[in-house]
Parts: structure tokens; sequence; C-alpha cells
């Protein structure tokens, strides 16, 4: 949109940021293709939800684990994160130009490596190594379902700054 402002529209002080805003405040949104990085393998198990009503009092009680998308100019590339509930540290991250298990993997075993196992384990991971690594460390596992987008708000939050601060900027 910048783009075509300064070369067509002939508007040469116009920077992204500027369009960015006024776009907000009209309430306009650029349309481009989104990864679907959600669905669910039917042969994988899924697990309760175990965090109900559970109060997190300390470091290494619960983690979270998500991945999010960063478009490039040709595709996208995957940013996966493991955040520790109480703090909101971020105790290990990957980025990965596939959606492979093993980057999310790695991330894992670089948290377990340096941080206490939790005793929760907040994910939409439901892979056999990643299922196989917790299960290892004698971690609980605990999945949301649909409508449970609270429990993984901090890991959003940290996209939305990571995205807005570090790359849209």
């Amino acid at each position: 949109m910048t783009e075509h402002l300064r070369q067509v529209e002939g508007y040469q002080r116009i920077d992204p940021k500027r369009v960015r805003r006024l776009m907000r405040l009209m309430n306009l949104m650029a349309i481009y293709q989104k990864p679907k990085t959600s669905k669910a393998n039917p042969q994988h198990t899924i697990y309760p939800y175990l965090l109900r009503n559970v109060p997190v009092i300390r470091s290494n009680q619960v983690w979270a684990a998500d991945i999010t998308y960063i478009p490039m100019r040709h595709g996208f590339v995957y940013l996966v994160a493991i955040l520790d509930w109480y703090s909101r540290y971020v105790l290990s991250w990957r980025i990965s130009t596939s959606l492979d298990t093993r980057f999310c993997v790695e991330a894992l075993d670089e948290a377990l490596e340096h941080y206490e196992s939790p005793q929760d384990q907040g994910s939409q991971f439901t892979s056999k190594p990643w299922i196989e690594r917790l299960k290892a460390h004698g971690i609980q596992i605990s999945m949301d379902g649909k409508g449970r987008y609270l429990d993984n708000i901090f890991v959003e939050r940290l996209w939305r700054t990571v995205k807005y601060e570090e790359i849209y900027s």
C-alpha cells in the first residue's frame, strides 16, 4: 500500500507506519494467504485439559508452547517458543522454514536441558517425538481445546510483541 501511494498516487512523504496507522483507523486489513498451522492429526492422542482451576504460583510449574508464522517475500518462516507461565520468560525458541516436528522438539530439548521440568505442559503439539520426550521427563500433558484461547494468551502476547516491535516495524 505504501509503494502504491508513492508510485501511483504521488504521495512521496508517506511511510509504512503511517499507512498501518491509517488503515487501523479505517478498520482496513491487508488480505494475504495465511498458513494452516493447526490441522489436527486424527491418529494423534488428544490429552485432557489439566489446568482448570490450577493456581500457577511458581516458575517451572506450567510451560506453554506455541508456533507462529512470519510472512516472508516467498512463503513463511515458523517460530516456536516455550514459555514459563509464571515468569513469562521464554525458555527456548527455534525458527524453521517448514512445520516439521524437529525444530519444536529441539526447542523442547533445550528447555529441558536448562530448566527444571514442569508439572504440567500446556501445548498444541501432538507428534510422537514431542509426546515421547515429555513422557520421558515425567511431564504431565495438558492440551487446551476450542474456546480455551485465554490459556495461550501469554504466548500470543509474545507473538504480538515480536511481530510488531521486531518484524513489522
